[in-house]
C-alpha cells in the first residue's frame, strides 16, 4: 500500500477512534485479530473489538492522539504515539504493531505504558530538550 495513502487511513482511524467507533473500524478485515501483549487479552475477528470499544468507560470526546512517527515496510506498520483519555491533562506512550492484508488491518497489537523521570546518572550523556517537545 502506498505510505501516503497508509497515513491518511491512520489519520481518519485516529480522527474517529474515540468518536466513531464503527468508522475507525473500516480500516480492519473482518477476521481482524487486536493483541494486548502486556495483558494478554486478545480479540478475534472485528466485531468481537468494536463492541468492547462501543463499552470503553472513557466519554468519546475525551481521547486525543498525537501520532509521533509511522514506519511502513510492505504489509507492516509501526505507529508510535501518545494518547490522552482526559482531553490532554495527562498522556502516555503507545506503540501499535499493524500486519496489512491488502488495505486493510488482519492483526493489530498494542503496547502502551506511562513515561517515568529519567535516572540522573545519564544526565551527562543526554541531548538537551527540543524547545517545544510533542505530548
Amino acid at each position: 500500500m502506498d505510505e501516503r495513502v497508509l497515513r491518511a487511513k491512520l489519520d481518519r482511524f485516529f480522527e474517529y477512534v474515540g468518536a466513531d467507533v464503527d468508522r475507525a473500524e473500516e480500516l480492519y478485515h473482518e477476521d481482524a485479530v487486536l493483541e494486548f501483549p502486556q495483558s494478554g487479552e486478545r480479540f478475534e475477528g472485528r466485531t468481537a473489538f468494536t463492541e468492547w470499544r462501543r463499552q470503553y468507560p472513557v466519554p468519546r470526546g475525551d481521547a486525543r492522539f498525537h501520532i509521533r512517527r509511522v514506519t511502513v515496510r510492505e504489509d507492516f506498520t509501526v505507529v508510535e504515539l501518545s494518547a490522552s483519555y482526559d482531553r490532554g491533562a495527562t498522556w502516555m506512550y503507545g506503540v501499535q504493531l499493524l500486519d496489512f492484508r491488502g488495505d486493510k488491518v488482519v492483526r493489530e497489537r498494542i503496547y502502551a505504558m506511562d513515561g517515568w523521570e529519567a535516572p540522573e546518572w545519564r544526565a551527562p550523556w543526554r541531548s538537551p530538550e527540543p524547545a517545544d517537545p510533542p505530548p
